[in-house]
C-alpha cells in the first residue's frame, strides 16, 4: 500500500513538471499562478455577501456623506439624499452588519447584492460605542441568501495578507489588497471601546460597513475609517476586528441594543510621577480620579486616589483594558476589584451596575464647571490624543458652559491652561486654587495653548 502512494505521487510530481516545461513557464510562476486562482476564488464567494447600502438621510440645514473616511471634509447635498456606505450579510435570517454611522439617522434603507438583486432593510440595533450597526431584510428572506464566514480576528498576524471589500466613492464591490500593518490600536478618537486592525489595504468614503477578510475568504474585521490628512487613502485604515463585532452584533439582533458593565469612575493613566507620588511601584493600574454622582462607584468602598490593579484577578494594564473588562461584565453580577491605597493592596467586592444609555462624555457632575464656566482635566495621554495635545503640562478644558465668563472670552474645549495670571499651572488642585484666590480680580489673564500656538486671553469677571 505504501508502495502505491509513493509510485502515485512522483507520478503527479512529473506530470506537473511537464505541465510547467510545456507551458514554458518557471516553479515560480506556475506557483503564483496557483496562489492567484485561490485568490479569485475567495474573493468572488466572500464578494457575495458584502452588499451597497444606500439610504434616505434628512438633516436639517443639509446632508454630510457617511464619513468613511471621518476625517474627510463635509459635503453639503440637497435635504434629501442618496447616501453610500457597505455592509455584511452576517445571517441566513437577512441580518446584515455595517457601521453605525453609515446608517444613523436615515430611513428607506436598500441593500444591493452583487448579483444586482435588492432588498429593504430596516434597523435592528445601533452602538454608537462601537460603531457597528445591524439592519435586516424586510419581508421574505431568500433561500439562497449568502453569508459570510466569520474568522477568528485573534489569530491573525501582523504581516498577514489581508483583503478589503467595499464601495469606494460608490464604485459597487470594489477588491483591494493589503497586510495587517497593526493589532490592538486604541486611542484613535473614533469609538468608545477601539480595538482596530490597521491595515494599508485601501480603503476610501464609501468602504465604511464593508469586509475586510484573510486570504482563506473569511471575515476577520468590519472596515470602519481610515487616517488622513487630505480626505483620500494614505494606506492607514481601520476595521473593527470579527470578534467584538460578533458580541456586538449578538447583542443587538437579541436586545436591540448593548448593555455594559459600570463602575462610574473617572480614570486616567499611572504615569511615572503618579506613581513615584504614590509609591506605587507595579506596572499598569488605573487612578481613580473622581466618581459620577449616583453611580455604582458611590459607596462601594472605592476612594478617590485608589489605584485599580485587577478586576476578578484580571491585571489591568491601562484606561482602555478596564473600560473594556467592566464593559464585558454583566450588571448586577459581583465583581471583586483589587486596589492599592495607602502603600497597600486592598480587595473590594463591587456590584456591577449598567452602562446609561447616555454617552459618558456627557456624564459630568452637575455643576462641575467653575465660577468662570469651565471644566478642567489634567492632561493624560487618552485627553492629549483627542485634543491633539503638543504639551502635557497645564490643564486641558473639558467642558465650557453656554453664556458663561469663559465661552463669552473665547475659551474653548480642547485648550490648553498653561499660566493664570502669570503663575504657571500645573495640576487641576493648582487651577482651582488659583481661581479661588482671583475670583474678585475684576479681570484675570489666561495664557493657553491651542493647536499648537500660545494664545494670552482675558477674562473679565465684572462687567
Amino acid at each position: 500500500m505504501m508502495k502505491n502512494q509513493k509510485v502515485n505521487a512522483l507520478i503527479v510530481a512529473l506530470l506537473a513538471l511537464l505541465l510547467i516545461d510545456s507551458l514554458s513557464i518557471s516553479a515560480e510562476e506556475f506557483s503564483l499562478e496557483r496562489f492567484n486562482r485561490d485568490l479569485i476564488k475567495v474573493t468572488k464567494r466572500a464578494l457575495r455577501a458584502v452588499v451597497n447600502i444606500s439610504a434616505v438621510k434628512e438633516k436639517q440645514g443639509g446632508v454630510q456623506l457617511f464619513r468613511a473616511p471621518r476625517e474627510m471634509p463635509p459635503r453639503r447635498l440637497p435635504k434629501k439624499s442618496r447616501a453610500l456606505g457597505s455592509g455584511v450579510i452576517f445571517d441566513k435570517r437577512g441580518y446584515i452588519v455595517t457601521n453605525n454611522h453609515v446608517v444613523r439617522n436615515t430611513k428607506q434603507i436598500t441593500v444591493t447584492l452583487s448579483d444586482r438583486r435588492e432588498f429593504q432593510c430596516t434597523i435592528v440595533g445601533t452602538d454608537s460605542a462601537t460603531d457597528i450597526a445591524v439592519i435586516k431584510i424586510t419581508g421574505k428572506v431568500p433561500s439562497n441568501l449568502p453569508v459570510i464566514e466569520i474568522g477568528d480576528s485573534n489569530k491573525i498576524s501582523v504581516g498577514e495578507m489581508v483583503i478589503a471589500i467595499g464601495n469606494p466613492f460608490g464604485f459597487s464591490h470594489t477588491v483591494t489588497m493589503g497586510i495587517v500593518s497593526a493589532k490592538g490600536r486604541q486611542d484613535v478618537g473614533l469609538a468608545d471601546y477601539e480595538n482596530y486592525i490597521q491595515t494599508d489595504a485601501a480603503i476610501n468614503p464609501g468602504n465604511s460597513g464593508g469586509a475586510l477578510i484573510n486570504i482563506r475568504g473569511m471575515l476577520i474585521g468590519i472596515n470602519t475609517a481610515i487616517f488622513s490628512k487630505s480626505g483620500g487613502f494614505m494606506g492607514i485604515g481601520f476595521a473593527i476586528p470579527s470578534n467584538m463585532v460578533k458580541g456586538v452584533v449578538n447583542e443587538l439582533i437579541a436586545r436591540g441594543k448593548v448593555v455594559r458593565g459600570w463602575l462610574g469612575v473617572y480614570i486616567q493613566n499611572v504615569t511615572k510621577d503618579i506613581a513615584d507620588s504614590l509609591n506605587f511601584s507595579k506596572k499598569g493600574g488605573v487612578l481613580v480620579a473622581d466618581m459620577v454622582r449616583g453611580s455604582p462607584a458611590i459607596g462601594s468602598g472605592i476612594k478617590i486616589g485608589d489605584i485599580i490593579v485587577s478586576i476578578d484577578g484580571t491585571v489591568i494594564d491601562d484606561v482602555n483594558h478596564l473600560r473594556k473588562v467592566v464593559a464585558s461584565k454583566k450588571p448586577g453580577v459581583t465583581s471583586r476589584i483589587q486596589v492599592f491605597r495607602e502603600g497597600a493592596l486592598t480587595e473590594i467586592d463591587f456590584k456591577i451596575g449598567t452602562m446609561p444609555d447616555k454617552p459618558m462624555a456627557l456624564l459630568e457632575k452637575p455643576g462641575g464647571e467653575d465660577a468662570l464656566g469651565v471644566l478642567v482635566r489634567d492632561v493624560d495621554e487618552a485627553l492629549a490624543y483627542r485634543y491633539k495635545l503638543d504639551d502635557m503640562k497645564g490643564v486641558v478644558i473639558v467642558k465650557v458652559k453656554t453664556n458663561s465668563i469663559a465661552a463669552g472670552s473665547g475659551l474653548m474645549i480642547g485648550d490648553l491652561i498653561k499660566e493664570v495670571d502669570r503663575r504657571p499651572v500645573d495640576s487641576t488642585v493648582t487651577y482651582k486654587k488659583m481661581i479661588s484666590e482671583l475670583k474678585s480680580r475684576e479681570k484675570i489673564l489666561f495664557l493657553v495653548r491651542r493647536r499648537g500656538v500660545n494664545k494670552f486671553i482675558v477674562l473679565r469677571i465684572k462687567q
